[in-house]
């Protein structure tokens, strides 16, 4: 961002000073000759010429002719009188200096008038050409430069000796100095300026714009930089004063790497982070007394103990029951029971060559290729010093040490993990987990399979009730569709209105024959009530025209004795009531009786004793209450007119007496 910001600034800082550009016309006046002191119209100046000067600056023209001074114009105070040479003062600077705003084009037109001014020090009016004493004008071209360029001019009666030249401003450099370049030192660039505009890089600094550091010598471009000069910062995974060291694994004891976070074992180590010891002996010598030592792999070792030690490393003197024997040459063992061999017995196996050695009375073999031991009894191991990570089997084929990885690994010694995920063959979005020598792929929902390349079975679950059929797509739940009568997401529910589904057709065929049935019963039950409600009816109205015409038959005098209604009269006092019944008449019973209608149990007694006759109690139930009373006398007689048929009516009427009890006529 730094950079190009950079680079936007220098851009428009070099097309916007090609326009406009920066620089300064300088002239400097010398020396002016007005020999007899006349004005330009040859008049004479009174006293004295007071000489100031007007200089206009403008393009350049082949023929000079007054106008606007497009380059810039000054006026000079009053510098002398007639001739005089021009020195700088208070009230006046030489050389003149006219500014540009923009380049300088490389030539000009210049006029340079003199004129009298009638004041003492000030200069006059310039419109006036009475007062004017001298005109000169030239057209020059002019680079741009620190010399000046020197010229006389003379007139009829005046000569003026001058010079000029156009020089830039501070940080403006060119042939138009239109080109800019200000030094600095920051973060936008770090210059200073040529002569000739061009940058200068401040030590420690390059690029276009000098904002790039140098680093320090010899550090690798390809794993380090710089933010400053002189500077080396390693990127991750390097080290090092130049960034030329790889780092590896955190956890590598015993390794090396060409390439960041690698674990290479150094010779003797093994394992994935190098810290399994393959040669304990050499690099702990752990058996002491002269033993000889023996690596086994992976960090282990055996001591093989002189006669006389043993312990896992022969540290321990074997002192058996407190005593040591010395032996004589040519023996040795605890108790010298071994004969101590020499050269002459040829104890050297497998071709080695013997010495002797203390004076004979020892030797050494010195073994050929292939074999060692003390008599070179033994084949070398080469796989002693190949260390195998991961279980690797150490293997000699041809002469050749290698070692056979188990599966999951490959490598020169087993030490690289075989990605089984690497051909991502789990499908469907499934994820896959290495098993070091296998695979296990996560399914996403809806697929099932070791590779989940099969849609899972929704249905296997069976989630459908009560016969319901399930139908499953992968990845979504299962679908249930129910049977008639049931409904739910699984069926669960009983619908009576659940419409009858494909399939179903037998069953819906039970269920409306069954129904069937039961309706055809109901209705028969029905038809045999209303036949039996209406022979009921019939027989009732059969009955009411039998009575009708009974009661029409009847005798006067049983008439007679009934008792009109006009003269029955309502009663709630207590009354004694008599019940005469005529023992001569088998149509009517008589029994005196007396009622309180305000103890409603002594009259439900009196009713129970007379009620054992069926046609009394019809009688009693449907002849009018006993509320008819015809006055309201504390005693009455109840008189009861039975009929001699076995009619259902029965009626109970107050008969009135003059003396203090009532007849009540029941009517039969």
């Amino acid at each position: 961002m730094a950079a190009w910001l950079t680079f936007l600034i220098a851009f428009f800082t070099t097309v916007l000073t090609q326009i406009f550009g920066s620089g300064v016309f300088e002239l400097d006046l010398h020396e002016f000759k007005n020999f007899k002191g006349l004005l330009a119209n040859g008049n004479l100046c009174k006293p004295d010429c007071r000489t100031f000067f007007r200089v206009c600056l403008k393009n350049y023209q082949v023929v000079v002719s007054p106008g606007d001074c497009i380059f810039g114009s000054a006026i000079t105070p009053v510098l002398g009188t007639n001739s005089f040479s021009i020195m700088g003062g208070d009230s006046f600077s030489t050389p003149i200096r006219l500014p540009f705003n923009f380049g300088w084009p490389g030539s000009f037109s210049l006029i340079i008038e003199a004129w009298h001014s009638p004041y003492a020090d000030l200069p006059g009016d310039t419109y006036n050409p009475d007062l004017q004493i001298s005109f000169f004008a030239i057209q020059r071209k002019l680079e741009v430069g620190a010399e000046w360029s020197h010229d006389v001019q003379n007139g009829k009666q005046t000569d003026l000796r001058y010079s000029y030249r156009f020089i830039c401003n501070e940080n403006y450099y060119g042939d138009s100095c239109s080109k800019k370049c200000t030094p600095r030192d920051d973060r936008f660039g770090h210059y200073t300026c040529n002569p000739d505009g061009q940058l200068s890089c401040l030590p420690g600094w390059k690029g276009e714009y000098c904002e790039e550091p140098i680093c320090l010598e010899g550090c690798s471009e390809a794993n380090g930089n710089c933010s400053k000069p002189g500077e080396c910062v390693c990127r991750e995974g390097w080290q090092g004063k130049l960034c030329t060291e790889c780092r590896k694994y955190p956890a590598c004891k015993h390794g090396t790497c060409q390439q960041p976070w690698q674990c290479n074992c150094k010779e003797g180590w093994g394992g994935l982070f190098c810290d399994q010891d393959l040669n304990f002996c050499t690099h702990h010598k752990p058996c002491v007394n002269g033993a000889t030592c023996m690596n086994t792999g992976q960090g282990s070792y055996t001591c093989t103990c002189r006669p006389g030690f043993t312990g896992v490393n022969c540290e321990l003197e074997d002192l058996d029951k407190g005593y040591i024997c010395t032996c004589l040459p040519g023996f040795e063992g605890a108790h010298c029971e071994h004969s101590l061999l020499t050269c002459a017995d040829s104890p050297c196996f497998h071709g080695g060559r013997c010495h002797e050695k203390d004076n004979g009375r020892s030797y050494a073999c010195d073994c050929p290729r292939g074999y060692t031991g003390l008599n070179c009894e033994r084949r070398v191991d080469k796989c002693t010093t190949l260390p195998c990570a991961n279980d690797g089997l150490c293997v000699v084929l041809g002469g050749v040490r290698m070692c056979s990885c188990r599966a999951g690994f490959t490598g020169q010694r087993c030490e690289i993990n075989i990605n089984d995920c690497a051909n991502n063959p789990c499908a469907n979005g499934g994820t896959c987990y290495d098993r070091i020598n296998d695979y296990v792929c996560s399914c996403a929902p809806g697929y099932e399979g070791r590779n989940c390349d099969r849609p899972s079975n929704a249905c296997s679950s069976r989630p459908c009730l009560n016969g319901g059929s399930c139908v499953g797509i992968p990845g979504n739940p299962p679908a249930c569709f129910c049977p008639s009568g049931f409904t739910g997401p699984h069926c669960e529910y009983y619908s009576v209105t659940a419409p009858v589904t494909k399939g179903e057709t037998q069953d819906s065929f039970q269920w409306a024959a069954v129904s069937l049935a039961v309706g055809l019963v109901a209705l028969v039950v029905l038809l045999c009530m209303v036949v039996i409600a209406l022979r009921h009816i019939h027989r009732q109205a059969s009955g009411e025209r039998t009575r009708g015409e009974a009661m029409n038959n009847m005798s006067e005098s049983q008439r007679d004795n009934l008792i009109p209604t006009s003269q029955l009269k309502n009663t709630n006092k207590q009354v004694s009531l008599e019940v005469d019944c005529a023992p001569d008449k088998s149509n009517y019973i008589h029994k005196n009786c007396h009622l309180d209608y305000n103890s409603s149990k002594e009259f439900k007694d009196i009713v129970s004793q007379e009620d054992k006759s069926h046609k009394y109690e019809k009688c009693l139930e449907e002849k009018i209450p006993l509320s008819r009373m015809y006055r309201e006398k504390p005693e009455c007689r109840i008189s009861t007119i039975c009929s001699p048929r076995d009619s259902v009516y029965q009626s109970v009427f107050v008969i009135a007496e003059e003396r203090s009890e009532c007849v009540i006529a029941t009517e039969v």
